[in-house]
């Protein structure tokens, strides 16, 4: 009877740490309120500017280092901040439909990060897989870390996740109605 009292209790013991160690490291939760993700396309007239709200997203830290993280951003949430009345309105309507992000069969983008790699004092080269629309490749960036706060640019080219309205690539004579087909995600991130 002592022998299997000690036993459960040697399992309870084990359990519980097992519930409170992150076996991947430190996982700290974003804080979608304060956090701020910008995006910038750009044309042959000029560019467009707004923003994209988090809807999850977290890093991973493993003695103080990043080691992995993934964001889900809400698409639905795609808004402009340069234009204002019908100009804005047409301009998000135009991003959420399947000319651009088709928000209504792809509510949701997410980048997972799969590799991490040091450059210097609070800043890494990451390597992960962005989903746009139902389509994934690898993107590479760079993040910088202070403290609770990350910020991380990255130059995405559109026409792989077929967002193409616009392109050149893709369609001819478009003259001053052509959309370069890369666009900046600037995210301001507080943990």
């Amino acid at each position: 009877m002592n022998t299997i009292f000690k036993n459960i209790l040697i399992l309870a013991i084990a359990l519980i740490t097992f519930s409170f160690t992150a076996i991947n490291g430190d996982k700290k939760e974003i804080n979608i309120k304060s956090s701020h993700i910008t995006w910038k396309g750009y044309k042959v007239t000029g560019s467009e500017k707004g923003v994209i709200n988090l809807k999850s997203g977290f890093l991973t830290f493993d003695k103080g280092n990043l080691t992995g993280g993934e964001f889900v951003m809400d698409m639905n949430t795609i808004t402009s901040t340069d234009l204002t009345g019908t100009y804005k309105n047409k301009l998000e309507g135009h991003l959420k439909s399947d000319d651009f992000f088709g928000v209504t069969n792809y509510p949701t983008a997410k980048l997972v990060i799969k590799k991490v790699k040091a450059t210097g004092k609070n800043a890494y080269e990451v390597t992960g897989n962005l989903t746009i629309k139902g389509k994934t490749n690898t993107i590479t960036f760079d993040i910088s870390i202070y403290g609770n706060k990350a910020t991380a640019n990255l130059k995405i080219d559109r026409t792989l996740y077929n967002v193409r309205y616009g392109s050149t690539r893709f369609f001819d004579g478009l003259k001053d109605k052509a959309i370069y087909d890369e666009f900046d995600l600037i995210a301001d991130l507080e943990f």
